[in-house]
């Protein structure tokens, strides 16, 4: 018989909630760090389509937004 004492049990319980809260957490600052990703992609071609504007290059203004559409299906905003 392979029976494991009080301590052993409780032992092997905590650690599968170390190993359970270690992958929230990473879970977690994925979706941040993704998050982040997002935000920086995002403002920088919204900066880029401001200056196409204030050029009025209407080429790269439409280059440009399809970037943004793109990023925003990409990330489901």
């Amino acid at each position: 018989m392979n029976e494991k004492s009080y301590t052993e049990l409780m032992k092997i319980g905590a650690m599968k909630r170390q190993r359970k809260d270690n992958f929230v957490q990473d879970l977690y600052i994925d979706m941040l760090l993704s998050e982040i990703q997002l935000t920086v992609e995002k403002e920088k071609l919204q900066k880029k389509i401001d200056v196409a504007i204030d050029h009025r290059d209407r080429k790269n203004f439409q280059l440009l937004s399809k970037q943004l559409i793109e990023i925003n299906k990409r990330f489901g905003t």
